[in-house]
């Protein structure tokens, strides 16, 4: 009986120093997010312009 509570408080004690540790750090550098994007819808409202004026002075195309 004694042995088996020698062994239980061992492994108790084993496990318990086995525990994970998480730790939290800020980084030293600063975080850089890149973004490249390119913006386009200028150039669609303005062929979209060109298209309009072109169908409102040839409106017998279709």
């Amino acid at each position: 009986m004694k042995r088996l509570a020698g062994v239980v408080l061992t492994a108790s004690l084993v496990l318990l120093a086995c525990t994970p540790k998480v730790q939290v750090e800020l980084p030293n550098e600063p975080i850089n997010i890149n973004l490249n994007v390119k913006i386009q819808h200028e150039i669609y409202i303005k062929v979209d312009k060109q298209l309009d004026e072109l169908f409102s002075e040839n409106s017998g195309l279709f």
